[in-house]
């Protein structure tokens, strides 16, 4: 991320304002013009990068987080977090 890629981590969260979404992708680059043209694409808009600490990201919840991680071959990514709790 800091060499100027676009990165990926999703993990489990929660926020009572958002009580459908267990989990959050955080889409991050340190090249912020980079992560604001991979937004656009997708219709993000660059206020919605959250500049907070070291690493400006954007937050994916939902029915957005879903659309762009199977727009961009990552499904895998939640896929991994509704198997966890399914008995085999």
């Amino acid at each position: 991320m800091k060499r100027g890629e676009i990165a990926f981590l999703t993990h489990y969260w929660y926020d009572e304002r958002f009580p459908h979404c267990t989990t959050v992708t955080k889409v991050g680059c340190a090249d912020v013009e980079k992560l604001a043209a991979w937004g656009r694409q997708y219709g993000l808009k660059e206020e919605w990068i959250d500049r907070r600490g070291e690493f400006p990201h954007f937050d994916l919840l939902g029915e957005t987080q879903t659309r762009i991680l199977q727009q961009e071959g990552r499904l895998f990514e939640l896929e991994r977090f509704t198997k966890r709790g399914k008995k085999e």
